[in-house]
């Protein structure tokens, strides 16, 4: 993941950032010695552990997350919860590799899902394995794509923070204006480049949709489940080759129609900023997005819609992209206190508050079940067309090349964007670069 608007919380899609990839590489590779503190264990003289928690966040989701950990400090008053970190989560990364490097690492940090495999490189990392296993909240009550997204090589390599899925939001006005019944669920690709057409007036500076143009993250992580859903994969089942070479191609097709048709804006700056604020004007009849843009498109008095992302087969495929707590390695008594509090903070009585106030998705069916949320989807257009995309949502794999096979993909869906390259054209020049980067040893 990739998560609530800026104004809230910086951009859930952060940017590939390969230059702190390669120096966490180094890192891996070597030893590290030291600890967080230096020679400080973290326990005062009265017992008292403190845990420092690089959290990532800024305003709204920083204060829930004052919030829990203030009631956390009062039922555990023997714990400490420094939050911390003085970045936001889109250059945590940086931060982390850096600070493994040094041997002054925190306790827990925010970590975006798409760079879990190379940061569980370091040794400093914790397998939180054995604690998901004897946790609040049965592991198998976990969304799957929540699992998922923290599992590598069959072992639980941090936490599960914030949980998202993408689906189709819809401005109600101009589809009326346009003389075009809303979609429902089970839509086709076919059907969302012929309403895009039909909704663009280039003459009023009009557009049918809309898609970030960067080649980042955020440009590369709305074609995954236009792949998945034509049986292609991130990477193949032998692991030396990218698994799209074939439905890539086809998927960019979707990419290519609606450039070729002048129907989606395409955002030249990262963070897709541009792309829903020309949503939230009332000039985009519809977007990608997901459940963390909500509340801008409220704000801004758009009468919406939303519905599940198309599909090539009639089936619902969508993705999501969680994004982590990552436990580090400072003494025992530190790694007890932290795997205390991230063990608190999943329970559903933590976690709904959480999703509440900071915007993700319910972790577990236990917290979506509760009233609360309930009572929040209830209140919230659309919001349960989310929730239950969570039945079907894929991830992304933790696997340490993602971040090169991602830049490549990303080249190859702005050169057709932009018009610049045909689908086959781009793909072919992607799979020269992504699987030549599967073929590096990790």
């Amino acid at each position: 993941m990739d998560a609530v608007r800026r104004a809230a919380r910086p951009s859930r899609r952060g940017v590939l950032r390969a230059g702190g990839g390669a120096a966490l590489a180094a890192v891996a590779g070597s030893a590290v010695t030291g600890c967080g503190a230096g020679t400080d264990d973290g326990v005062a003289a009265d017992g008292t552990v403190t845990v420092e928690m690089w959290h990532g966040q800024a305003d709204t989701a920083k204060k829930a997350l004052e919030g829990l950990v203030a009631d956390f400090e009062r039922s555990h008053p023997k714990i400490r919860v420094k939050l911390g970190g003085g970045v936001l989560s889109d250059v945590m990364l940086q931060k982390v590799t850096a600070a493994l490097a040094a041997g002054s690492y925190p306790d827990i940090a925010y970590i975006f899902g798409s760079d879990l495999a190379r940061v569980a490189r370091s040794p400093q990392v914790v397998d939180l394995t054995d604690m998901v296993g004897a946790g609040p909240v049965p592991w198998r009550n976990y969304w799957a794509a929540a699992r998922d997204a923290v599992t590598l090589n069959g072992r639980v390599r941090a936490a599960p923070a914030v949980l998202d899925s993408l689906a189709v939001v819809c401005n109600r006005k101009l589809f009326r204006e346009a003389g075009l019944p809303l979609p429902k669920a089970g839509w086709s690709w076919q059907d969302f480049v012929s309403c895009a057409r039909t909704l663009t007036r280039s003459g009023k500076g009009r557009f049918g949709t809309g898609w970030p143009g960067t080649g980042d993250e955020d440009t590369v992580w709305r074609l995954w489940p236009l792949i998945w859903d034509l049986g292609g994969d991130v990477v193949d089942g032998g692991g030396k080759n990218i698994g799209f070479a074939d439905t890539g191609a086809r998927a960019l097709e979707v990419v290519a129609d609606l450039a070729r048709d002048k129907s989606v804006y395409v955002d030249p700056k990262p963070g897709s900023e541009q792309m829903y604020q020309v949503f939230q004007s009332g000039r985009m009849g519809m977007v990608v997005t997901g459940p963390w843009q909500l509340p801008d498109i409220e704000t801004a008095g758009i009468d919406y819609h939303v519905v599940p992302l198309p599909s090539f087969s009639g089936r619902p495929v969508t993705i999501s992209g969680p994004d982590t707590w990552t436990m580090f390695d400072n003494g025992d008594a530190r790694a007890e206190a932290a795997r205390t509090f991230l063990s608190w903070l999943a329970r559903p009585e933590q976690d709904v508050r959480w999703d509440i106030e900071a915007g993700s998705l319910p972790l577990s069916r236990r917290t979506e079940a509760l009233p609360a949320w309930q009572d929040k989807v209830a209140r919230t257009e659309g919001l349960s067309v989310f929730t239950k995309a969570l039945e079907t949502a894929r991830v992304r794999p933790v696997h340490p090349a993602y971040p090169e096979v991602s830049q490549a993909l990303g080249q190859a869906v702005v050169a057709v964007l932009l018009g610049r390259s045909t689908p086959e054209k781009a793909l072919r020049a992607c799979a020269d670069d992504a699987n030549a980067a599967l073929l590096i040893p990790r």
